[in-house]
């Protein structure tokens, strides 16, 4: 699954994934080139927010509050389901506070040929805006047709993959021991026309059987118990911005433990000047249909 990024410091957006979202989510699944493992898990999570690390004065974070409810269902053969909702609070000092309040939803194909979303955000007191549009996957690359904010028509290139199926391959390198994955997405996030360079740095696997620092309800679900799970970081560059020399810094990044179903707990968001930790507080596991 794939998590938002902040507006001003707080700008919604959405990325959902790995998590981008995950918020993020992911897993390598029958129908799908790869499949050779368990198939995503339908669920529902709650994640709170608070406020991890400040860096530096210039920050001026000094509490973050908020939930994130991130749902996912589907299968293989109808297809993929996310619900998103963040609502968070930014305190910055002398009672001045920023309410950012997210919602999307989306759906992709099992085979990452077809993406559809539709992302609302607000700011305070302001205007909703909205992101509403369907990117579809053709020989000479993926077309973007957007509803909202404007009618809008664009191409991109065959290298893109959209969020489901970044989980999909998250998981597949790390199956196949690989530390390191490279991937373009694109979520409609920034308007519908964001796309990111994104860094995956895959830890080593953790047996089912390994006890976490931190319990939650994952940990205790006997569904999970038995599954490998990784330390993952992904970090999401905006490739519209020219690299000069030398690194260049990420938009932000987040890193979780990823289970083989898709399934992301003890969640870190990190937005350079601060960082957000997510714990998971709430986990359900919802009925799918198989296939047939």
């Amino acid at each position: 699954m794939r998590f938002p990024q902040p507006a001003s410091r707080f700008r919604p957006s959405i990325r959902r994934s790995v998590f981008a979202a995950a918020m993020v989510s992911l897993a390598v699944v029958p129908g799908t080139a790869g499949a050779a493992t368990a198939p995503f898990l339908a669920h529902q999570a709650v994640y709170d927010l608070s406020l991890k690390k400040s860096r530096g004065n210039a920050s001026g974070v000094n509490a973050v509050r908020g939930r994130i409810l991130y749902r996912f269902g589907g299968s293989a053969c109808e297809g993929y389901s996310t619900e998103f909702r963040q609502v968070s609070e930014l305190d910055s000092g002398e009672n001045k506070t920023t309410l950012s309040d997210l919602r999307s939803t989306s759906w992709e194909d099992a085979e990452g040929k077809s993406y559809r979303f539709n992302i609302e955000s607000r700011m305070n007191e302001g205007d909703t805006t909205q992101v509403d549009g369907i990117a579809e996957r053709s020989a000479d690359g993926v077309t973007v047709k957007l509803k909202q904010p404007v009618a809008k028509t664009f191409k991109l290139g065959k290298d893109v993959v959209f969020p489901t199926e970044q989980v999909r391959r998250i998981i597949e390198a790390a199956k196949d021991g690989k530390t390191i994955l490279e991937l373009v997405v694109y979520d409609g996030s920034d308007g519908g026309e964001k796309v990111y360079n994104t860094l995956t740095v895959i830890g080593r696997p953790i047996s089912g059987d390994a006890q976490p620092k931190t319990a939650d309800p994952s940990t205790a679900n006997n569904q999970l118990k038995s599954l490998t799970r990784w330390p993952v970081t992904v970090s999401y560059y905006d490739r519209a911005v020219k690299q000069d020399a030398g690194e260049q810094t990420p938009v932000y990044a987040m890193s979780f433990e990823l289970y083989e179903n898709g399934v992301s707990r003890a969640l870190v968001l990190d937005y350079n000047d601060f960082v957000i930790a997510g714990a998971m507080t709430e986990f359900n596991v919802k009925d799918s249909k198989p296939c047939k």
